[in-house]
């Protein structure tokens, strides 16, 4: 998962698109890059770390110009090297740069063919870098020397006849102006607002809506699956469908646990939709466990807290915090390799002895994915007192890999792979494990916006809606994307960057 923003203004952007980033972090803390454009000029900055931590002073005044891109990341696919951090580059044509949150399931496919056909050159191991070429070929085969907005178009329509998979999509062309689009299944986020300063319009593209709030950007709408949003440089803005199929469904797991909760995404409310998840879980408790003895419901910081908070209210049981959490500790889920989750578990949280001691403690968490840092938690809630600790998940079993830009990529990684909700209860330690049901978690996002006929469930049920992941296909990706592989690539990486900076 990444984050991604884009402004057109009629004034610097540096400062803005830096707070943007800021306020998306949450969506991606390995690295973060800058790329903004003066008279034609690109300027861009990007490195690994948190946002804070990639640019200075200095580099912010380098970062000239009234239009501009960012991207925080979160690896999914290729590596944590910092080659691989975006916006990525090409100068052909017209000087492209690109941010891209999400995962292409056809990516050798088109490397091949990028390759062999279209005869470009790809310098990393990332599908951002795939999606970028694609769109540059499919301009440049227009063959046209002055470059109209039909003709940006005409690009999207081509990149959603090759690309499969997941892809919402910033491009700044020099020049010329900023465009956005997302995939016709809408599987990731995309929304645009606009904002008047001094009687002139001025537009901003995000990954979600509280990127917009927080400038002072007013939400027109989100991007529509399939659909393109161009805003040329003078701050004009066009918007066009660029595919004729079309079948809206939205990633669940973005209102799970990714977006914020301040954030509204394809209509529905973020924070709503997990109030319903807390709903549906204390009426799941009332269904199969009427004489529970549950003292206290604890939250496990921070996403699961509104779950929890209205789980307790409906069950008649004391809410309280009980862990307290270092904010300059990253998310566990997000850091790469299982060595550094595990480690940052305890450096992240502390138990409050007194909420614990002598109870019996419902904790509640917004999912369990690999399960190691739901153990320790609950160990850490034994040792500060607890009597009994039971677990809930405001989401289903995560079973299978997620292809479409969440790190779920091996299935045996995942606790509840072949384990029955029994099993996993014990693998994890705990007295009792409630998991929310599949149609009661549907149930709870859908209501926001009942338009939406289904949604991207795959890590629960199995189902990818882009028809082309099968067996083989994830089998290949366990090969290429598993802890293992991924350190070995990162270790590779590191030791070919020290040797470049000798």
């Amino acid at each position: 998962m990444c984050g991604i923003a884009a402004i057109v203004s009629h004034q610097p952007v540096n400062q803005e698109l830096y707070d943007a980033l800021t306020v998306l972090q949450h969506r991606g803390q390995d690295a973060a890059g800058i790329v903004t454009c003066e008279h034609g000029r690109l300027h861009l900055r990007k490195e690994n770390g948190l946002t804070r931590d990639v640019f200075t002073n200095i580099q912010m005044l380098k970062l000239r110009g009234n239009m501009g891109i960012a991207h925080v990341r979160y690896p999914t696919a290729g590596c944590t090297s910092s080659a691989e951090a975006q916006p990525f580059y090409v100068n052909s044509p017209f000087g492209l740069t690109l941010a891209h949150n999400g995962n292409l399931t056809n990516t050798e496919e088109l490397k091949k063919a990028l390759f062999i056909e279209d005869q470009r050159h790809l310098n990393t191991d990332s599908d951002s870098e795939v999606l970028l070429n694609i769109f540059a070929h499919e301009l440049q085969s227009l063959g046209k020397i002055h470059l109209s907005v039909a003709d940006v178009f005409d690009a999207v329509a081509g990149v959603h006849r090759r690309c499969k998979g997941a892809y919402a999509v910033v491009i700044m062309i020099a020049g010329f102006g900023i465009l956005g689009f997302r995939d016709p299944n809408g599987i990731r986020p995309l929304i645009f607002g606009e904002r008047k300063t001094d009687g002139q319009s001025e537009f901003m593209i995000a990954s979600e809506s509280v990127a917009l709030d927080v400038l002072g950007f007013s939400v027109l709408r989100d991007v529509q699956p399939g659909e393109a949003v161009f805003i040329e440089q003078s701050g004009m803005l066009h918007t066009q469908q660029c595919t004729s199929t079309v079948d809206h469904c939205p990633c669940i797991f973005e209102y799970v646990y990714f977006a914020r909760p301040d954030s509204i995404i394809d209509n529905i409310s973020v924070h709503k939709a997990r109030l319903r998840m807390g709903e549906k879980l204390a009426a799941k408790i009332l269904r199969v466990w009427p004489d529970h003895d549950i003292d206290v419901v604890i939250p496990i910081p921070d996403t699961s807290r509104t779950a929890a908070l209205q789980m307790a209210y409906l069950l008649g049981v004391k809410f309280r915090e009980g862990f307290i959490k270092n904010r300059y500790i990253g998310r566990t889920f997000i850091m790469p390799g299982q060595k550094m989750r595990e480690k940052s578990v305890r450096q992240k949280l502390n138990a409050i002895g007194l909420e614990f001691e002598g109870k019996n403690v419902m904790l509640v968490d917004d999912s369990i994915v690999r399960g190691t840092t739901s153990e320790q938690i609950i160990q850490m809630a034994r040792d500060a007192g607890a009597k009994k600790v039971y677990f809930a998940s405001a989401a289903p079993p995560v079973r299978y890999p997620n292809v479409y830009g969440i790190d779920m990529p091996a299935a045996h990684e995942l606790i509840a792979h072949n384990r029955t909700e029994d099993e996993v209860c014990e693998e994890i330690t705990a007295d009792r494990l409630i998991y929310q049901d599949l149609d009661d978690l549907i149930e709870a996002v859908r209501k926001g916006n009942p338009t939406i006929k289904h949604f991207d469930t795959s890590c629960f049920s199995k189902e990818y809606i882009t028809g082309d992941v099968d067996d083989a296909y994830l089998d290949r990706i366990e090969m290429l994307r598993n802890d293992s592989a991924q350190t070995a690539r990162n270790t590779q990486s590191c030791i070919i960057e020290m040797q470049n900076n000798n």
